[in-house]
């Protein structure tokens, strides 16, 4: 890299040249003084990668990259990266201009008379690879590699930029400058159908703490195809933003928002909706929404995103400490499709909110009320007389559940596969038997510091649910003898304790 990279694509490395001093000046770890000639940008995090299909997004790690190595993972939505290094290394992105003869007439006018290059008399295997061969390789590529492989030839340049390799980016990193990277990254796209880019479905900018408004706002304007949005962790975003993307990108399918603690509703824009029929007012086709730890939404936030989005089917409000139970009345009203609802350390909320959670009838199969203290056996037997389907419940930490609503609900939701009722003083053998009775095809069970809970009930679970896979009883009064009855009974299952005298 270094000063030759500003000289090595000749005239057409000019717009590079400018581009990169456009984003050279954001970075935290770049020089106060560039080298004269040296390629020098943004400091993009070089954990960058896509998820489905890496996209060439150009990040080329700089000098001080060598200190560190970081892991990387081309697929996966929930993958992490790690580094060996404390400090995160400082990377470049760069986008090149495509490499040209110049280059290559210059490095053969350097060679001595006589010499001929090996590369033009034995060409390396992968170059005798057809180009879809090459595209199969570079789809499962990270991204910063892609660049690499872009700056090798002109060949390779032209495929690294091919827009099937481009359904999604990804970036990260704290330090990033996510606003600029984006209108780059969605600048290059769009060369090939000016000012919109209709590859690009899939953006993940999560844990990108300086991505703006401005950032979306490109989003919305190059993106129209985009169907899947990730924010989380960019507290700088604002409703307006918000509004922008979700109007002008109609296909728009998953939203995370889980931290942006500016962002309280969801709507379309002013313009947007005038522009729509009455009786098409409720066009966002948002169908997974994560607003966890949004500390600002309230109950009147919660109404208009789900008189805005009657299509969800997964909603997450993970923490969100105002919500009350008059809020759940508007979910259930407008949003009769949801099938996974998530409203752990919501403690405002209590037996009246799972009264209206249960008007979602047929529909739900996931529900978390962890640590909502305000739920008694009332609010859990509205669910369980309502909501037959339901497969998994997480009441962790509810203390006003008893024998009596675990029994009610082992009745009537006889499909039931996981179960997490740790921190329940009141659950006691009783409430086991009862789910040993009615729920044998459960697979999961959490009775994590339950006091109440001995031997007896243990035996029951294993004599009946053969199908158990995890068992948590860390904390719990339980006898050697009864934990070998269960790995007996159960030879799949994993045994969680806190027992020293059982291997």
């Amino acid at each position: 890299m270094g000063a030759n990279n500003g000289k090595q694509y000749g005239s057409e490395g000019k717009q590079s040249s400018s581009t990169l001093s456009d984003i050279s000046s954001g970075t935290d770890h770049t020089p106060t003084r560039a080298q004269k000639n040296a390629t020098t940008s943004e400091g993009l995090d070089s954990n960058t990668r896509t998820l489905s299909t890496p996209s060439p997004g150009l990040i080329l790690p700089s000098k001080s990259s060598s200190l560190s190595s970081p892991a990387l993972s081309s697929n996966g939505h929930d993958s992490h990266s790690s580094s060996s290094s404390s400090a995160p290394a400082e990377t470049s992105a760069v986008v090149h201009a495509q490499p040209g003869a110049a280059h290559a007439h210059a490095r053969t006018a350097r060679q001595p008379k006589g010499h001929h290059s090996s590369s033009s008399s034995s060409p390396s295997p992968i170059d005798l690879l057809p180009d879809h061969a090459l595209l199969q390789v570079f789809a499962h590529l990270p991204t910063n590699q892609l660049c690499r492989c872009a700056r090798v030839s002109r060949r390779w340049y032209n495929l690294a930029w091919d827009p099937r390799l481009w359904g999604s980016i990804r970036l990260t990193g704290e330090l990033l400058h996510a606003d600029r990277a984006i209108r780059i990254l969605t600048h290059r796209l769009c060369q090939d159908t000016p000012n919109v880019c209709l590859t690009l479905e899939t953006v993940v900018v999560s844990g990108c703490k300086r991505l703006t408004d401005r950032g979306l706002y490109v989003l919305a304007r190059c993106c129209p195809e985009l169907r899947r949005l990730e924010v989380a962790g960019c507290y700088n975003v604002s409703n307006e933003a918000v509004f922008e993307v979700v109007s002008r990108c109609p296909n728009l399918e998953h939203l995370n928002l889980a931290g942006c603690s500016k962002v309280t509703c969801i709507s379309l824009t002013e313009e947007a909706s005038l522009q729509l029929a009455p009786v098409h007012g409720q066009q966002i086709s948002i169908s997974f929404l994560d607003m966890s730890d949004c500390l600002s939404l309230e109950d009147e936030g919660l109404r208009i995103i789900a008189s805005h989005c009657p299509r969800l089917t997964h909603l997450y409000l993970r923490r969100c400490p105002r919500l009350t139970d008059e809020s759940l009345r508007h979910l259930a009203l407008h949003c009769p499709s949801v099938r996974e609802l998530s409203l752990s350390d919501c403690r405002l909320l209590g037996d009246f909110g799972l009264r209206e959670v249960a008007r979602l009838e047929g529909r739900l199969r996931y529900l978390s009320v962890a640590h909502c203290p305000r739920i008694t056996d009332v609010g859990v037997r509205y669910v369980a007389r309502y909501c037959p389907r339901l497969r998994y419940l997480n009441a962790r930490g509810c203390e006003g559940l008893t024998d009596h609503g675990l029994g009610h609900l082992a009745r009537s939701c006889p499909k039931l596969k996981s179960l997490d009722v740790g921190k329940c003083p009141l659950v006691s053998d009783g409430g086991l038997e009862q789910l040993a009775l009615y729920c044998q095809g459960l697979r999961r069970l959490s009775l994590r510091a339950c006091e109440s809970v001995s031997g007896r009930g243990l035996r029951a679970l294993a004599a009946n649910c053969c199908e158990l896979q995890l068992l948590n009883v860390q904390d719990c009064e339980v006898s050697p003898e009864a934990l070998r009855f269960v790995r007996r009974h159960c030879r799949r299952c994993v045994i969680e304790h806190t027992n020293p005298a059982f291997y």
